[in-house]
């Protein structure tokens, strides 16, 4: 399993933005405000040349939803294969997956969490159990907590105290110990902070 497992808070830094939100990249951030590395403070952002803020909005997209540089272009690939507009596309394709709807359902507080619920099998997609966090669902699939998981004090815990609510192309079910793909999401129901035209442009070089 390939997952990036170094500091947090220094890639949160670098990128300008709290890319998996947690507390302490929030007060790293507000701590210091400026890259990492000894010339952090002399860096300026605003001087920064057109493929730096490409590469930074593709990184941001990339470490948000937890995949390698071959899994993230492979999906670019695909996205740009297809017809419609290939941002759109992409985004579509990353919130599809099976790690991020779970965290998306607000079973998990964050999408490495989910990753971690979905390959220990404690989800079902249509009734079979699924443990392939990059697993891409489809409208329609139907993703329910195991019996196991239902008692779990980390997933009670995360959806009645952190009370997400899931974005308007899922319909929760059974109690909440299930979910539904309503629809399959569009960019205005996508509330990631990504310009994702920027990204387009990047790999269309």
């Amino acid at each position: 399993m390939s997952r990036y497992t170094g500091p947090k808070a220094r890639v949160s830094r670098r990128l300008g933005t709290n890319i998996w939100g947690t507390k302490g990249e929030t007060d790293a951030l507000e701590k210091r405000p400026y890259p990492p590395g000894e010339h952090g403070r002399t860096r300026r952002r605003g001087n920064s040349s057109e493929y730096l803020i490409q590469l930074q909005e593709k990184q941001k997209a990339r470490f948000s939803y937890g995949l390698t540089e071959r899994q993230f272009r492979n999906i670019f690939k695909e996205a740009s294969r297809r017809d419609g507009v290939t941002g759109d596309n992409m985004l579509r394709y990353l919130e599809l997956r099976l790690d991020n709807f779970v965290y998306r359902a607000g079973w998990a507080s964050s999408r490495p969490q989910a990753r971690q619920f979905v390959n220990h099998g404690h989800v079902s997609v249509n009734g079979q159990r699924v443990n392939i966090p990059s697993y891409r669902l489809r409208k329609g699939d139907e993703v329910t907590l195991r019996d196991k998981a239902k008692g779990m004090i980390v997933i009670q815990w995360n959806s009645e105290v952190l009370d997400r609510e899931s974005p308007a192309w899922i319909d929760m079910i059974n109690d909440g110990f299930g979910a539904k793909v309503r629809e399959l999401p569009i960019r205005e129901q996508i509330d990631i902070p990504i310009r994702e035209q920027l990204i387009v442009e990047l790999y269309s070089k």
